[in-house]
């Protein structure tokens, strides 16, 4: 080898060296070899997996150190960071950190947060930061912790192919889209005063479930007990359908039952009608009249001698004065007596007329006997012989004293029609109209009770 070529490889291993000392040189400037930084520590419950050793630290975005040392004793995690001392004595004693991400699939930084109201005192070495416990902090936490699962278990080119659709459909439109983002929070805003009301509506819900959740056990069964009668109907479903078809013939004989005597059951309603009236005007004695029939049992069972050795009728027979002899025009049977319920007291031994007069037969009663209660319950001591309900019979009959001929001068009863346009009163009618008119009953039309009917009800016609 000649001496020229000794000086060429002597100048390359020199370059060689050269370029290895700058390669050194930057690696240990990177390192922060040649930098005497400001040794600060940071208190936090968890460091994660993506804050590493010489992570930035940055205060609003700008670095401020880097982290030389990552530590944990069980409870939590020591970070030690070397803090810039050009840069420390701008920062607050009082300052917090967060540990974020510099993107979302980018490795953590610690972000220092200055508080609202920084302290005078600066930030000086060894002292210990802590972490920020505020709301928005832990909230951001929260979420970042939660999207890192969802990042990691995302595929990459998957993620990819997503975000580039997304893209590809929102090109051009970001003036529909703002309009939308608009209108979203006109709506938003328009809901703000209803969500006080909204609340109170989940409040009232969760209550209402609760109630609902207490119930469960008695509606679960209720329903057990529907199938039951659901599975009943079911299995009788061939009698229930025969149950039909015998109702449906048993209307369909109803049906031709009433078609056939409709004008039958009317005349037995109009027939009736007198009776019921009557039995309903003297309802209110009813229970009178059989408690009394109860009470003489007794002593009708000492008139047949029962319970003696003489069994038969035991009666006491007297003679009392005549009634005179018969007077035409004056004594025919006549039932004029028209005094309405009535509830006599039991009176041993019985008086010979009624407390409030003898009845109207027609005949002209002979003066009743010394002792014969005759008046109102006060005026002889008797409690009472009104109706059941205690109201006296005197009352039930306006203005009457008891006389002999008190019954003279009685209004006869009005003529009663009928039931309204029934066949009775379209008859009577037909005969009222045929003796105006001089015609048959026959030729009258048989809507003429509905014209004529109204004026004939309630008045009094004369036939001469």
């Amino acid at each position: 080898m000649t001496g020229h070529d000794t000086k060429k490889v002597t100048l390359g291993v020199v370059f060689i060296l050269v370029i290895a000392l700058l390669i050194g040189l930057a690696v240990a400037q990177y390192a922060g070899a040649f930098r005497s930084g400001v040794p600060v520590t940071l208190k936090v419950d968890r460091v994660g997996t993506q804050l590493n050793e010489r992570a930035d630290v940055k205060i609003r975005g700008l670095i401020v150190g880097t982290v030389d040392r990552i530590s944990t004793d069980g409870d939590g995690a020591t970070i030690t960071m070397s803090m810039n001392p050009d840069l420390i004595d701008q920062i607050p004693d009082n300052v917090t950190a967060r540990l974020l991400p510099k993107t979302l699939f980018g490795e953590k930084y610690v972000s220092l947060v200055p508080p609202d109201r920084p302290g005078a005192i600066k930030l000086a070495a060894y002292d210990t930061i802590r972490e920020d416990r505020s709301v928005a902090g832990i909230e951001v936490e929260r979420v970042l912790d939660d999207l890192l699962p969802l990042l990691q278990a995302v595929q990459p080119q998957d993620l990819a192919t997503t975000l580039g659709a997304l893209s590809q459909g929102l090109a051009g439109r970001g003036e529909q889209l703002g309009q939308t983002l608009e209108r979203l929070n006109t709506l938003t805003a328009g809901l703000q005063p209803a969500i006080p009301d909204l609340q109170e509506d989940i409040t009232q819900l969760a209550d209402f479930s609760e109630n609902l959740s207490n119930s469960a056990p008695d509606l679960l069964d209720a329903l057990d007990d529907l199938t039951v009668t659901s599975r009943t109907v079911v299995e009788e479903s061939q009698n229930l359908r025969d149950l039909y078809r015998s109702v449906t013939g048993a209307s369909d004989d109803l049906r031709a039952f009433l078609d056939a005597n409709k004008d039958n059951l009317i005349g037995l309603a109009h027939a009736s009608r007198p009776t019921l009236e009557t039995l309903a005007r003297y309802a209110p004695e009813f229970p009178c009249f059989f408690q009394q029939a109860s009470r003489l049992i007794p002593y009708l069972d000492q008139v047949f001698g029962k319970g003696t050795d003489e069994p038969g009728v035991h009666i006491t027979l007297e003679i009392v004065a005549s009634n005179g002899k018969y007077i035409p025009n004056q004594d025919e049977p006549a039932y004029s007596d028209d005094r309405g319920p009535r509830c006599y007291p039991i009176i041993m031994p019985g008086p010979q007329y009624p407390p409030d007069g003898p009845f109207r037969d027609g005949s002209v009663p002979p003066p009743p006997p010394a002792g014969q209660p005759i008046g109102p319950p006060g005026k002889f001591g008797v409690e009472d012989y009104g109706t059941f309900d205690g109201t006296y019979s005197w009352d039930l009959i306006p203005g009457f004293e008891w006389s002999p001929n008190s019954h003279a001068g009685a209004k006869p009863a009005a003529y009663d029609m009928g039931i309204t346009n029934s066949p009775g009163e379209q008859q009577q009618v037909a005969e009222l109209v045929a003796a105006r008119t001089g015609t048959t009953p026959a030729a009258v039309p048989g809507w003429g009770s509905v014209l004529v009917g109204p004026l004939y009800r309630g008045t009094e016609v004369r036939i001469a």
